[in-house]
């Protein structure tokens, strides 16, 4: 007797066919978070900040935070979304748990704005307003 099916089938792949679907899978992922208007515009701003950040960096270290952090702020984006989109499904109409839930993941886009924000301004900062002695 052999064991049933899962009811997830990514579950039975293995090696590279894994990997392989996964890696579409999380293709998908990214087209939808494209549908978002608040993840274009981040990326938007990533486009300008990622290659921004080998200039503005002094050592490696500065130039793989500021740039981690413009990809944080990518990420966070991404996981509130799948939040909207998994209270959405559950049903349109108005529940004081669903709105609680909206609301931690947003709060959690602006902070990862604002660390990304504070970060790069000190940066920029220290760059280009502090005199070297």
């Amino acid at each position: 007797m052999s064991a049933p099916a899962p009811a997830n089938p990514q579950k039975a792949r293995r090696g590279l066919a894994r990997v392989w679907h996964a890696a579409l899978i999380s293709l998908d992922g990214f087209r939808a978070g494209w549908k978002e208007a608040a993840f274009r515009q981040e990326v938007a701003c990533a486009v300008v900040m990622l290659p921004a950040a080998f200039w503005v960096g002094r050592s490696w270290v500065e130039t793989a935070l500021l740039a981690a952090l413009v990809v944080l702020v990518l990420i966070v984006e991404l996981l509130n979304s799948g939040i909207e989109a998994a209270i959405d499904r559950i049903g349109p109409e108005w529940h004081s748990f669903s709105k609680t839930a909206k609301d931690l993941g947003s709060a959690a886009v602006l902070l990862s704005i604002l660390l990304c924000s504070a970060v790069w301004l000190a940066a920029l900062w220290q760059r280009f307003a502090v005199t070297p002695l």
